[in-house]
């Protein structure tokens, strides 16, 4: 396993994709000092920002240790192995990530698992903004993998999803699954306005309170549970279908104990 400790938190951010198992293997300590590492439009080397240790000939692990919250991208394309964050990490952790295991003990900065394929990212304390979201311009968000936040998440998580399961157990922000094409987004507590807009598949499911339901997405039924990923996640929950706007199929669950100001929409079904 290879520790890495920061020296110092920087005031600029810090471009840290060298830092994936993938880029270790086969390199010996003195090798992975001298990999290259951005400090704002500083090059400089991972060794001059981190304190370096090396406890075992295996490089399939590394964990980090401290406050890293300016240190971007880290395991970025990731495919196997494992990243322990006992601490804070920046923007963008596990980018693009197709398998192995993220694991951070505290808050992460906005875009984690972006564009993800595949793997695992658990994040313990709050995470922000588009957690497995595609880019400004691309409609290529997560397509595989899993995203569990613990904390709190911000806005347009799963934007542009076509794949994998992010579960968030506190609040989310407005937009959550805007645009989402398929896979599963599982919200625990409270979300903010307008979830699944212009969705055209996939499910969220909502078990705390929400703002609203967008127009644009009509009843359907009552269920009294929803599988998630082969498990039961029992309700009961208004199901909702949409979004017409985009000629959806996607599903909404809305806890119904939850939510009474929509009982008016029971009507509806009769």
């Amino acid at each position: 396993m290879v520790t890495l400790k920061p020296k110092f938190v920087s005031k600029y951010p810090i471009e840290g994709r060298s830092i994936t198992p993938d880029v270790f293997a086969g390199k010996t300590i003195k090798e992975v000092s001298e990999l290259e590492a951005w400090e704002g439009n500083r090059k400089l080397t991972l060794a001059d920002l981190f304190e370096i240790s090396d406890d075992t000939d295996s490089k399939d692990m590394i964990k980090i240790v401290g406050d890293a919250s300016k240190v971007r991208n880290v395991g970025m394309n990731m495919t196997s192995g494992k990243i322990l964050v006992d601490g804070e990490i920046g923007w963008h952790v596990g980018e693009m990530m197709r398998g192995g295991s993220i694991v951070v003990t505290g808050n992460t900065g906005s875009w984690a698992g972006s564009q993800m394929k595949g793997g695992t990212i658990e994040i313990k304390g709050d995470t922000g903004d588009y957690i497995g979201s595609a880019y400004r311009g691309s409609d290529k968000g997560m397509t595989g993998g899993t995203v569990i936040v613990h904390g709190n998440a911000g806005n347009e998580i799963g934007n542009n999803m076509k794949g994998g399961l992010i579960k968030v157990m506190g609040t989310v922000g407005i937009f959550a699954g805007v645009h989402m094409h398929g896979g599963t987004i599982l919200i625990q507590g409270e979300s903010a306005r307008r979830a699944g807009g212009h969705m055209t598949g996939g499910k969220i499911i909502l078990m705390g309170k929400t703002e609203d339901v967008l127009p644009s997405f009509s009843i359907e039924e009552i269920k009294k549970s929803v599988k998630v990923e082969g498990e039961k996640v029992v309700g009961p929950f208004y199901l909702f279908e949409g979004d017409m706007a985009a000629d959806g199929k996607g599903k909404l669950y809305i806890s119904q104990p939850n939510n009474p100001q929509l009982s008016s929409y029971e009507k509806y079904l009769e």
